[in-house]
């Protein structure tokens, strides 16, 4: 019998996402509740209790009580909310993290997906914190351009509501500017850094993408170190992933206006970073994504494939 999977919260942005990707997966047995009884606490209890694997796609309080209902031993959890990300008897589910984070996200019970911010700056910074080419306490600053479907269902009917014009901006809108970012605890956790960078995110109006810049100072940069030696770093931790790409490095840079287009890698699961050399010493790392690919319900499913035993790019679109 193929594995059932169930999906709280399947109406939401993410949810849904995950529930398309899903149905067309004969492999599986998708679970689903009719619109009626989707929120009734019975029902949802039911459905969590036969699940052989539950996706939480909920704000952190309701993952949490969803949880704590859950009776059976033998149902494992992908929670998508930021409830579980730095806790100690979860896994993180980033599975190009580090060596072994694969087999560990393989045998959890219990995995916590990460965020779409945190994936991109992740795999981007970590390699440089392992080589200790960028010090742990060195001072970042992280910008990124998302689509508004990250905000979820309420940033959604902002931008798209006509009377407001949004989406006839001819500019990024910065947002939580005087508040600590959700994502940037597990960012500072799995990152390895002594303290969270300062970040500064923003909406473009546009639906799906996400770029990503990580500026490092020459000066940040432990003695000696290059664009070109940056850029092997990375090349070598990501050498052979399905889903993460090195793009060549290219001195002097060969770009124009297209070249670093936020909605590039939109409908699949891949992460592309670029590192980009100044005649300085500075360097600058971009990279893209899809925030509700690779970013979020893409990640879910690579998770899901990893725990139930089944080829981790099942399902998914890399290329």
């Amino acid at each position: 019998m193929p594995p059932k999977i169930f999906i709280d919260g399947h109406a939401g942005t993410t949810g849904l996402r995950i529930r398309e990707l899903l149905e067309l997966r004969p492999d599986l047995e998708l679970l689903t509740l009719d619109e009626a009884h989707r929120k009734e606490p019975a029902a949802r209890r039911d459905a969590l209790q036969a699940a052989d694997l539950v996706v939480l796609c909920l704000p952190d309080d309701a993952a949490r009580e969803a949880l704590s209902w859950i009776e059976n031993p033998h149902t494992r959890v992908i929670d998508a909310s930021t409830a579980h990300r730095v806790a100690e008897d979860w896994v993180y589910g980033l599975p190009e993290l580090e060596p072994g984070q694969r087999a560990a996200v393989a045998a959890a019970t219990r995995v916590s997906n990460p965020g779409c911010y945190s994936t991109a700056a992740l795999l981007a910074l970590r390699p440089l914190v392992d080589a200790r080419l960028v010090a742990a306490d060195a001072p970042l600053a992280i910008h990124a351009l998302s689509g508004y479907s990250g905000g979820g269902r309420e940033l959604i009917e902002r931008w798209q509501d006509p009377k407001r014009g949004l989406l006839q901006l001819a500019h990024e809108a910065p947002y939580s500017l005087d508040r600590v970012h959700k994502h940037m605890p597990e960012l500072a956790c799995y990152a390895r850094l002594a303290s969270a960078p300062q970040f500064t995110p923003a909406v473009g109006p546009f639906r799906c993408g996400l770029r990503l810049q990580v500026p490092l100072p020459a000066g940040l940069l432990a003695p000696g170190t290059t664009g070109k030696s940056v850029w092997e770093a990375l090349d070598a931790r990501y050498q052979g992933e399905r889903f993460v790409r090195v793009a060549p490095l290219r001195e002097p840079l060969d770009a124009d206006e297209h070249s670093f287009d936020p909605q590039a890698t939109n409908g699949t699961n891949r992460l592309e970073i670029a590192v980009a050399p100044h005649p300085s010493g500075h360097v600058l790392l971009l990279v893209r994504l899809d925030n509700l690919g690779k970013g979020a319900a893409g990640a879910a499913l690579q998770n899901l494939n990893l725990m139930l035993g089944l080829p981790e790019e099942q399902g998914l679109v890399a290329w």
